[in-house]
């Protein structure tokens, strides 16, 4: 059970409760919090003290006051003047995980948000009633201020809202549910599209997605090895122990525990060669750097998951500071740094893929004993290429740029928005590239036998073979590519 406001939320739980598995509460001293927050903006608002959010405009109309009586106008105009989102919408699980952290972080008690508006998102969440929110239009600064305006507009009866996999007019979903729309009070807007929610809710995905797909790039690689009849030696303790990066340690410490009891490593361990090529030898070293950008980012994700990320930040009935907690460079930078390692597995991936066709150490080149008349595997190394070239153009960090905005007042932002849907792109291309490398591995470990492989290593071919036959001749490959995508994408390939 996770107590909003209360809790340390991780990445973890907050997939589990965006999921449905992790049931939430407000805490009794949570909601007293919440009241208090509240009282503070409307002393605020009464005392007529110039705040910015409160009594003023916006961005460059900052400076210009705003009466008593029409701060909840304001409040509704804001949601609806910066809605401007573009482009498909988000998968529902993003929107979920946006209303997710909002509520965490408004929980805290510095936002002056209402019980009333807490209580109606809670409600959506536990409905499954979630916001259609547009992909494109937040330039990570200031808040992701377009999505998170779309993802609240269903408080006040606009926007769209996704009701199972249809999208309905919100009026229409708070109708069939017999819910009233909410009048906002003052602050209230501002507290729901300031913020950096947007650009969490993607790192959260790619944080989760990766880990997963960073323990697959060892298994994969570790197949492609057997295939390859590559050495073990690389992933000694005594060679890392010398070089003590948390990923490299990490990554030969699962070498050693794949290759176990092999039998295929023990025949030709007097061969005579002396050194496996990069790809191979170097696996500790290359996804051990990405593992180090995952730990990194995964540190920075956790901080903000359990951070106040609105302006201007309510600390008193007497005291607003307006700061710059909705700035999303912090995650920005990290999200560009980790699609840049994501990237690295999928061009190393390739790289083995390719090695595996060139016909070295008794495997047949394509991974066919009948080529001329047969490609093999050829043509599947092309798409793992395409596809490691179309990372690496997105891997251009978008924190990099700044445009301006709101007439020069925001005149840096981070772009970070960009930043967290690259990321995911890229590791939904990784997972292509390391279902065609797994694929080929099979391949070149069938021509090992009657060899057998470590226990592991032995259950994940027979995943593979259970779904994808040996290609003694041509066929359609595109099948078989297909059927190994959606093994990784359930993640039914053991990784541990």
């Amino acid at each position: 059970m996770f107590r909003y406001g209360k809790d340390h939320l991780s990445f973890k739980t907050a997939i589990d409760i965006a999921k449905g598995k992790e049931r939430t509460v407000l805490d009794d001293d949570v909601i007293d919090i919440l009241r208090e927050s509240r009282d503070r903006v409307d002393h605020l608002v009464a005392s007529e003290k110039t705040t910015y959010g409160v009594n003023t405009g916006f961005g460059p109309l900052c400076d210009t006051l705003i009466s008593q009586e029409k701060t909840s106008l304001l409040q509704r105009n804001l949601l609806l003047t910066h809605a401007v989102g573009v482009g498909e919408f988000v998968d529902t699980i993003v929107s979920k995980l946006m209303l997710v952290c909002k509520l965490h972080a408004l929980c805290q008690g510095y936002s002056g948000i209402s019980l009333e508006v807490i209580n109606r998102l809670r409600y959506f969440l536990d409905h499954d009633l979630i916001p259609a929110v547009p992909e494109q239009g937040s330039v990570g600064a200031s808040g992701d201020l377009a999505p998170l305006s779309h993802l609240f507009l269903p408080l006040i009866g606009e926007g769209s809202m996704w009701v199972g996999d249809k999208i309905q007019d919100a009026a229409t979903v708070l109708d069939n549910h017999g819910l009233k729309t909410i009048e906002l009070k003052a602050k209230e807007g501002l507290a729901l599209i300031n913020g950096t929610q947007f650009i969490l809710a993607h790192a959260v995905m790619g944080l989760d997605k990766m880990r997963y797909l960073l323990d697959l790039s060892d298994v994969a690689g570790a197949m492609s090895l057997e295939g390859f009849q590559g050495s073990s030696a690389p992933f000694r303790e005594e060679l890392h122990a010398i070089r003590p990066f948390k990923g490299s340690l990490t990554v030969a410490a699962r070498m050693r525990t794949l290759l176990d009891g092999s039998e295929n490593v023990v025949s030709h361990q007097d061969c005579g060669r002396v050194q496996d090529p990069y790809s191979i030898r170097c696996m500790p070293q290359v996804h051990g750097a990405s593992r180090n950008a995952w730990y990194h980012l995964r540190e920075l994700v956790e901080i903000e998951l359990n951070s106040v990320t609105d302006n201007p930040i309510i600390l008193s009935r007497e005291e607003a500071i307006s700061g710059g907690n909705f700035h999303g460079q912090p995650l920005a930078m990290a999200l560009d740094y980790t699609s840049l390692a994501a990237s690295e597995l999928g061009n190393i991936s390739d790289r083995r893929c390719y090695l595996l066709l060139e016909g070295k150490y008794g495997l047949p080149r394509l991974l066919t004993k009948y080529e001329g008349l047969n490609s093999g595997m050829m043509i599947p190394q092309y798409t793992t290429a395409a596809l490691a070239s179309e990372n690496k153009s997105l891997c251009f960090p978008s924190s990099a740029d700044s445009i301006p905005t709101s007439l020069g007042q925001e005149d840096h932002v981070s772009m970070g928005s960009i930043s967290g849907r690259k990321f995911n792109q890229i590791l939904s291309n990784l997972e292509k590239i390391l279902a065609i490398e797994l694929m080929l591995a099979a391949q070149a470990m069938d021509f090992r036998r009657p060899l057998r492989f470590s226990q592991i290593l032995e259950s994940n071919y027979s995943k593979i073979r259970s779904e994808v036959d040996h290609l003694e001749k041509d066929r359609l490959l595109k099948d078989d590519i297909d059927a190994m995508i959606t093994l990784v994408e359930r993640r039914a390939i053991t990784v541990e």
